[in-house]
C-alpha cells in the first residue's frame, strides 16, 4: 500500500458555499439497494474527503413506517400492502408506489434499521448532517378505510396505485406525523436537523387542498419534534408549489435546483420566491451508461448565480445523480465547486484532474482528456435527460429514437474526434496496467466507441429492410450481433461491469434462499423491465438498463436474435408474428434468478485495439 503523502503544515481552506449536498432519492436504489456496511463507510469516506456535509439517507425508514401504522390499527399484512422491495424504496419514500417488489422481510427491516443507525453514526462523526424522510402526508391508500380524515387520492403512478396523502390541515395529520417523528426519535435520535419529504410529487392532486396551510403545518409538526430542522424540499418539474413556499417559514428550508445543468427554477421563479436553495445536477438518469457531462456549463452556472440578484439565496452546491457507478469527473468537479471561490475554466481544471485520477501528468492522457471536453463532455445547450443512449440494449424495432422513454439516442458531439481521443488514451496502456482508474476509463472509453459504431450498423440493418436487400441484412445484422458479444467479452475485464457482481451484492444479504431469490428478482426487474404489468402503460422498461457482461449476451443479444429472425422472415415473403418482448422479458427475469455464468476471458488491449480498428461505413 502507498503511504499517503506528509503534509508538512496544516491547510485550511474557508468554503464559500454552507452546503455541500449529496444523494438523489434514486441513488439510494440504482446503484445502492443491496450495498453492505463496508460499501456505505467506503461512501460516506469519500462523500467526507470530497466535503459533502450534508448526505440523504434512505435507509431504515421501513422500520419506522411498520412502527407507526401498528400504533395506527394496521396487521402485518396490511403492511407489507404498503412497503415496497429492498430495490424500490426510493420511489416508495417519494410517494409514487406501494407493495411492488415486496414484501420485505422482517429480517431486512431489522437489518437496514441497524444500517441506517451506524451510516447516521459515521456521518456524524465525520460532519456530515443526515438527511431524513420527513412526515409529509403520505399515507397508504388503505387507509381512507381505517379513517374519516380528509385524505386525498393520488390516482397513478404509470401503472402503479400511488399512495394517498393525508390533508395536512386535517387533525389526524398532528397525530400521525406526532407518532411518526416520535418513532424516529427512538430508532435514530433527536440530532437529526434536515428532513426531505415533497408532498403531491410528480402529478401529485391537489385539488380541495390549501396549500399555503398545508406546507406551515409539514413545517410546524417536523419542528415540534425537531426544533429548527430545515425541510428540504425537491425543484423538480413544478415542485415545490409556489402556494406551499407562502405558508413556510423559509429560514428552515432549503430547495435544490435539481436538474440545474438544463433548467434555471432560482432565476425563473426570483431565488424561490426568496427561499434559500442549492444548485445541483443530476446528470444520469436510471444510472444508464453512457460518458456525459456538460462540465464548463457547471462552473459557468455557478458563477452566474454569484453574479445574480439571488445570490444571497444561494446556499450551496450538490450531486444528485439517480447512479453514481459512471462519469466520475462530473461529481469531482461538481464538489470542486464548492470550495471554489474563482470562477473555473474547465480546460485548466481538467490538467490537475488528469494528474489527480491517474497520478501522472503524461502529456499524451491530457491532450486525450482536451479533446474529451470537446466532445463527451462538451456543454452545448439543449434539453437532454441523461447520456446519448446504446441500439444494443433497445427493445428491438426499426426505429429506435430512444432507448428509455424520455432518453435520447443523438451523439451531440463529433464522434469521429471522440475515437481519436480514445485512440490516444489507449496509447498510454502499456504504462498504466497497474491503474485501476485507467482501466475502468479504457473500458468504458472503447465501450462508448463500440456503441457508437453500433448506432452505424443499426442504420445500416435498417436500410437493408428498406431496401428488401437479404443480403445486406443479413452482413449487417450478423455484425451487430457480433458487437453485441465483442462489448460483454470488453466488459467482463473489470467486475464493476459485470453483472454478477452486482447479482452476488445482492444475494449477501439475504439470510435465507427465499430472501436471495426475492433480492436477486428485485434487482433483475429493476434493470430490464423496471416493474410495470400493465402492457398499455409500459414506459419504464429501459430505464435503468446497464451495459454489463452477463447482460450483453444473455438479455439484449438474445432479444435482438429474436428480432432479426422474424425480419429475415418477412424478407424471404413468409408472414410472422408481433413479437410479445413485453412478457418475453418477464419470462426472462423468472428464469434468470441465479447468478449470471460468465466464460470471457479474453485479455483487454486486443480488444481495446480491435474496436478502435475495426471499420464500418456509414
Amino acid at each position: 500500500v502507498t503511504p499517503l503523502p506528509e503534509i508538512p503544515e496544516p491547510v485550511t481552506i474557508e468554503a464559500p458555499t454552507t452546503y455541500r449536498y449529496s444523494l438523489n432519492f434514486c441513488t439510494s436504489n440504482y446503484p445502492m439497494s443491496f450495498y453492505s456496511w463496508k460499501d456505505w463507510e467506503r461512501e460516506i469516506d469519500w462523500m467526507a474527503l470530497n466535503g459533502v456535509n450534508v448526505m440523504l439517507v434512505a435507509n431504515g425508514m421501513e422500520a419506522v413506517w411498520q412502527n407507526t401504522l401498528r400504533k395506527l390499527g394496521y396487521t402485518s399484512e396490511e403492511i407489507n400492502d404498503f412497503l415496497v422491495g429492498p430495490a424500490y424504496n426510493a420511489w416508495w419514500l417519494m410517494g409514487n408506489i406501494q407493495k411492488w417488489g415486496g414484501p420485505m422481510p422482517q429480517s431486512m427491516i431489522d437489518s437496514r434499521k441497524k444500517l441506517q443507525q451506524k451510516m447516521i453514526r459515521h456521518m456524524k462523526e465525520l460532519g456530515i448532517e443526515p438527511v431524513l424522510t420527513g412526515f409529509y402526508g403520505m399515507v397508504p391508500s388503505s387507509f381512507k378505510e381505517k379513517s374519516k380524515a380528509h385524505i386525498i387520492n393520488q390516482g397513478n403512478w404509470g401503472a402503479f396505485k400511488r399512495p394517498d396523502i393525508l390533508d395536512p390541515t386535517d387533525t389526524a395529520f398532528t397525530r400521525i406525523a406526532g407518532i411518526y417523528y416520535q418513532e424516529i426519535q427512538k430508532l435514530y435520535g433527536k440530532d437529526i436537523h434536515f428532513f426531505a419529504g415533497d408532498p403531491f410529487h410528480e402529478g401529485g392532486i391537489t385539488e380541495g387542498v390549501n396549500l399555503s396551510a398545508a406546507g406551515a403545518s409539514i413545517q410546524k409538526e417536523m419542528n415540534r419534534y425537531f426544533p429548527g430542522s430545515t425541510w428540504v424540499l425537491q425543484g423538480w418539474q413544478d415542485n415545490p408549489k409556489t402556494d406551499m413556499l407562502k405558508g413556510l417559514d423559509k429560514s428552515k428550508v432549503l430547495i435544490q435546483e435539481l436538474f440545474g445543468e438544463f433548467t434555471n427554477n432560482w432565476e425563473t421563479r426570483k431565488g424561490y420566491e426568496s427561499t434559500p436553495f442549492i444548485w445541483c445536477i443530476v446528470n444520469n438518469f436510471g444510472e444508464r451508461p453512457g460518458l456525459y457531462g456538460k462540465l464548463q456549463r457547471y462552473a459557468d452556472e455557478v458563477e452566474r448565480i454569484k453574479k445574480s440578484p439571488f445570490n444571497q439565496y444561494m446556499k450551496g452546491i450538490g450531486i444528485m445523480p439517480e447512479g453514481i457507478n459512471n462519469n466520475p469527473v462530473v461529481y469531482d468537479l461538481m464538489l470542486e465547486l464548492g470550495w471554489r471561490k474563482e470562477h473555473v475554466d474547465a480546460e485548466k481544471w481538467i490538467a490537475d484532474y488528469v494528474a489527480y485520477r491517474y497520478g501522472t501528468n503524461n502529456q499524451t492522457l491530457r491532450k486525450a482528456w482536451n479533446l474529451f471536453l470537446e466532445t463527451i463532455y462538451n456543454s452545448i445547450p439543449g434539453y437532454q435527460e441523461g447520456a446519448p443512449e446504446s441500439a444494443f440494449c433497445a427493445r428491438p424495432k426499426l426505429e429506435i429514437k430512444s432507448v428509455s422513454s424520455w432518453g435520447t439516442r443523438k451523439r451531440n458531439y463529433d464522434v469521429n474526434k471522440f475515437e481519436e481521443a480514445v485512440k490516444l488514451f489507449a496509447q498510454v496502456a502499456p504504462e498504466m496496467k497497474n491503474s485501476e482508474t485507467y482501466r475502468i476509463d479504457l473500458i468504458n472509453l472503447s465501450r462508448q466507441v463500440l456503441a457508437n459504431k453500433g448506432d452505424i450498423v443499426f442504420q445500416q440493418i435498417v436500410e437493408a429492410v428498406n431496401h428488401k436487400d437479404l443480403k445486406a441484412f443479413d452482413d449487417a445484422s450478423a455484425h451487430f450481433l457480433y458487437m453485441i458479444s465483442l462489448n460483454d467479452d470488453l466488459l467482463h475485464n473489470d467486475p464493476y461491469f459485470c453483472l454478477s457482481k452486482w447479482q452476488k451484492q445482492a444475494l449477501r444479504l439475504g439470510n435465507t434462499s427465499e430472501e436471495k431469490e426475492m433480492y436477486l428478482h428485485n434487482l433483475m426487474m429493476l434493470i430490464t423491465y423496471w416493474g410495470e404489468n400493465d402492457p398499455k402503460v409500459d414506459n419504464l422498461h429501459e430505464y435503468a438498463y446497464k451495459e454489463w457482461s452477463g447482460l450483453m449476451n444473455n438479455f439484449y443479444k438474445e432479444r435482438w436474435k429474436m428480432y432479426f429472425d422474424s425480419l429475415r422472415q418477412q424478407l424471404q415473403g413468409q408472414k410472422t408474428e408481433n413479437i410479445d418482448f413485453f412478457h418475453w422479458e418477464r419470462n426472462w427475469v423468472e428464469a434468470n434468478r441465479k447468478i449470471t455464468n460468465e466464460t470471457s476471458g479474453k485479455d483487454l488491449i486486443p480488444i481495446v485495439k480491435h474496436i478502435l480498428l475495426m471499420s464500418v461505413e456509414e
